[in-house]
């Protein structure tokens, strides 16, 4: 038999097989109409005195989350009746506009539909601090219009970022977090 041949009857099943996998991967959710709903894990900004800041952990959207998340940040300072929200998503750069957000909004939302968990939680004395440093290193953020899935810069680069910026977060990135060893 041709070595050729050979070869590709030994590559057609293992072809077939990831084949097979990508397709099944496929999670028949649609983002467009995936919750973006509070997950009620923050504390009410409107009855919670103290600053609060936590930085949030989801699954990526599709198959993308079976082995990667997205993080972002979210922070109310003492007395504040909001959060703000800092991340990075990659559309806005494909709609012209920064993909970094600093911005007030909803600090614990489903990221797609994906429940959202606190990685870092910081509350009480001392935080509004913190927020400052974190305000400060997201302002000096290099790559606020720049975003690449892998290696990075993404919106786990981003965080990764202000950890490095901000060691008092004590931020410690799990493995799924791709694009956080960006900045080393």
């Amino acid at each position: 038999m041709n070595r050729c041949l050979r070869k590709m009857l030994i590559a057609l099943p293992m072809v077939l097989l990831i084949g097979m996998t990508l397709v099944n991967c496929s999670s028949h959710k649609d983002w467009r109409t995936a919750s973006r709903e509070s997950a009620r894990i923050a504390p009410d900004p409107v009855v919670t005195e103290e600053a609060v800041l936590h930085v949030y952990g989801a699954r990526a959207w599709g198959w993308r989350g079976w082995f990667a998340i997205h993080t972002w940040i979210a922070a109310k300072r003492t007395g504040e009746p909001s959060y703000t929200v800092y991340d990075v998503v990659g559309w806005r750069g494909h709609r012209g506009q920064p993909v970094m957000r600093i911005d007030k909004d909803i600090p614990d939302r489903y990221w797609f539909g994906e429940t959202p968990r606190v990685l870092v939680e910081h509350r009480g004395a001392g935080v509004d601090e913190l927020i400052d440093a974190v305000q400060k290193a997201a302002e000096n953020y290099p790559w606020k219009t720049t975003y690449k899935v892998f290696p990075g810069p993404n919106s786990n680069t981003f965080i990764a970022w202000i950890g490095k910026q901000v060691p008092e977060l004590d931020l410690d990135l799990p493995f799924t977090a791709i694009g956080s060893g960006y900045v080393d």
